[in-house]
């Protein structure tokens, strides 16, 4: 069994995330944690079993599966498995939403890796957790309010997997800081590096990131003025990324759609896809779905400004869904939308005093447009 997970591992890393369904399974059903069993032997095991149910959005098998494999790396106090074990949780509380949580297990899990010593790890489970462990805390700081922590957070992920030459990790690094500027709203820098995630994708031939680097490249064309191409890039990106057999992020992506359809004039599009991504959101990925409702506020009044009081709902929303995730760049971003609305009616000493708290909590990132959206709109309603 052990082969198996790592053959079906290995498969995933280069011809995605379906490729176990093309010959070896990863769906033998529950695995029990026997007393004193044979953790070494296990633990590969349930690591396989939780990427595939991670990726499938598989919510309950997800979360029973990493707590066996952070209770086996506590029973056999080895630093190595904690490591995999923390990384495991914080990707985890990432995907529902608990972006504290998943920012301590990634600390504790940078805090346990020497990458020297660990270099072995990536042969055994094709990546290395402390890139891993860095990436997610990049993209989980940027959520909790720590923009420029976040930067270098992924800096240090960029650098750790190029010192590890490790074509895996680097692309998985590369992905990830152009998502991260993507979070930040940087058109031109979420281009540069979706492009030379893309080229790592195709020379190492790992379609999850080919996919995701499609996607990325195309909200940035869009971003950036080039509407119609950038729609088409980001269809063929979602195409491919369901092909892989992935789920986990769809949401996401869907929302990013709904939005550019939603920045060339189209949100009656842009509605029909997003009406998608929240039905899946449902399934209990939450990380993006306070997005997801304030892009919907927002398409409501693309469609209508008659639509003012649905959209002021769907704000309130996501506001309070961010409020509940401590994820205050979401926080703030809701609040813009909602102080703009409140401006065009007249109401701007509630915008105001919405929005002049949120944005006074900030300590970092005055330089990226979205805390720079905030302080136009607050300066104005001064």
């Amino acid at each position: 069994m052990l082969l198996a997970v790592r053959w079906a591992w290995t498969s995933i890393t280069t011809r995605g995330f379906a490729a176990p369904r093309r010959g070896t399974s990863l769906r033998p059903g529950p695995v029990s944690v026997p007393a004193g069993g044979d953790t070494p032997q296990l633990f590969p095991i349930l690591w396989g079993l939780f990427a595939f149910y991670l990726v499938r959005a598989d919510l309950l098998p997800t979360r029973e599966t990493v707590d066996q494999l952070l209770q086996l790396a506590q029973s056999a106090q080895d630093s190595a498995l904690l490591l995999v074990a923390h990384r495991a949780m914080g990707t985890t509380f990432h995907f529902l939403g608990e972006f504290g949580r998943a920012q301590e297990h990634e600390a504790q899990g940078i805090s346990l890796d020497d990458p020297q010593r660990y270099s072995s790890l990536a042969r055994l489970y094709a990546e290395h957790p402390g890139v891993v462990c860095r990436c997610f805390a990049a993209h989980d700081l940027w959520y909790l309010g720590y923009p420029d922590r976040a930067l270098m957070s992924i800096q240090d992920a960029l650098t750790l997997a190029q010192q590890l030459a490790h074509p895996f990790m680097v692309a998985h690094a590369v992905d990830f800081a152009a998502w991260l500027h993507l979070y930040r709203r940087e058109g031109e820098l979420t281009q540069q590096q979706a492009e030379a995630d893309i080229l790592l994708a195709t020379e190492h031939n790992i379609a999850f990131f080919l996919a995701h680097g499609t996607i990325l490249r195309g909200w940035a064309l869009v971003e950036q003025g080039q509407g119609t191409e950038g729609i088409a890039q980001m269809r063929q990106g979602l195409a491919a990324y369901r092909a892989t057999g992935a789920e986990a992020e769809r949401p996401f992506w869907l929302g990013l759609l709904a939005e550019a359809y939603g920045k060339v004039g189209q949100p009656d599009e842009g509605m029909v896809v997003l009406t998608a991504a929240l039905a899946e959101v449902q399934k209990g990925w939450r990380f993006c779905e306070a997005e997801l409702y304030r892009l919907k506020g927002e398409l409501l009044l693309g469609l209508s400004a008659e639509n003012h009081a649905e959209a002021e709902t769907c704000f309130h929303q996501a506001f309070d869904l961010a409020r509940h995730q401590q994820a205050k760049s979401l926080e703030l971003r809701t609040a813009v939308s909602l102080g703009r609305l409140w401006r065009d009616q007249g109401k701007r000493t509630e915008a105001r005093d919405l929005l002049a708290p949120i944005y006074g909590w900030f300590t970092e990132g005055f330089d990226t447009p979205v805390l720079q959206d905030a302080k136009a709109l607050l300066d104005e309603l001064t």
